[in-house]
């Protein structure tokens, strides 16, 4: 999946215009196979199967390079069992479109600024879907008070897909002797995207709000959801895909253990799924949103609780009950009330 500048497509037609030419062209397009089926592990008899189809694209693990890479290291990637990769240029089988990038020059209306302006982001979303011939996902900015309303203008702006999420805008801190801040060039600095294992609660957070928001008002067999941030175990895919993400995205745990860690994923989610007797990924893909609510319900929640256990009272009712026989264990049965 490649991540395309804002000067790379260009148009001058209305967005209406080319949404409509992209209903007309989409479902009879073409793919242009670069990486479609790639590093496929044999599958054993009885073991879960990891396979999924997202957008038309059948993939043997959910598993995803999430961030544009150098064509050369491909080949490695492929043979390490990842589906399918970020490179830095077109002949691939999808696009993920980078509206997120904190280090995308925001103050000029770049990278990140796309993201957090639904309007410009609809006007793009327009350009590249009119043109695209592949499936398009746009990937979000965490930097954004409801991550749900871009999600919603880029799917409805024709992507197939939303990616989620980009790093996180941080300042990773001041160096106390020489009071600048780090990292810095030449002294100088500008916050930056945090990213690993400390933004993983957050991600899952905005992949669980998008998530329920595509199951609300888009068709889930048309559109798909990828998750990223912080995956280095299989577990932590797990929790993606139990809150809606079809497919798991990996940059950083890559970076920090090499390729190899691919597999590792793939047997550690297979070890999740045979605990739990799952034989795909669909027998628990979303699993776990009906379990989030609002505040108000958790308190309505616990209230009722409280209520219904006070209502059953165990032991004796009463000093009339005594008998005197287990003085221990009728004691404390009263107390318990």
């Amino acid at each position: 999946m490649a991540s395309l500048s804002l000067t790379q497509i260009r148009g001058s037609n209305s967005v209406n215009e080319f949404a409509q030419l992209r209903l007309r062209t989409q479902r009879g397009r073409s793919k242009i196979g670069f990486l479609k089926v790639v590093g496929s592990q044999g599958q054993s008899q009885g073991e879960p199967d990891l396979s999924v189809t997202v957008n038309g694209l059948h993939m043997p693990n959910p598993f995803v390079i999430g961030d544009a890479l150098e064509l050369d290291l491909i080949s490695s990637m492929c043979l390490q069992g990842l589906s399918f990769a970020t490179i830095k240029q077109t002949g691939i089988d999808a696009l993920e479109i980078n509206f997120s990038c904190p280090h995308g020059m925001p103050e000029r209306k770049m990278g990140a600024a796309v993201g957090q302006d639904c309007a410009l982001l609809e006007e793009v979303c327009g350009w590249i879907n009119a043109k695209a011939t592949v499936p398009v996902w746009a990937k979000m900015t965490p930097n954004i008070t409801d991550i749900t309303q871009p999600a919603r203008v880029a799917l409805k702006s024709g992507c197939e897909g939303v990616a989620a999420i980009n790093t996180i805008m941080s300042v990773m801190g001041i160096n106390l002797k020489t009071l600048r801040p780090e990292p810095c060039v030449e002294g100088y600095s500008t916050p930056g995207g945090y990213s690993s294992k400390a933004v993983h609660p957050i991600a899952l957070g905005k992949v669980m709000n998008i998530a329920k928001l595509m199951k609300s008002e888009f068709d889930l067999e048309k559109y798909s959801l990828s998750g990223i941030g912080g995956v280095e175990t299989g577990g932590d895919a797990a929790e993606f895909i139990l809150v809606g993400a079809n497919t798991v995205q990996v940059c950083t745990g890559v970076m920090m253990h090499g390729y190899g860690l691919v597999k590792k994923l793939c047997d550690e989610l297979k070890d999740f799924m045979k605990m739990h007797n799952f034989s795909s990924i669909e027998d628990f893909r979303g699993t776990s949103l009906e379990y989030f609510t609002t505040h108000t319900d958790l308190v309505r929640r616990q209230q009722e609780a409280i209520q219904q256990r006070k209502a059953v009272k165990n032991g004796l009712q009463s000093d009339k009950d005594w008998t005197g026989d287990g003085f221990v264990k009728e004691s404390e049965s009263m107390v318990s009330n």
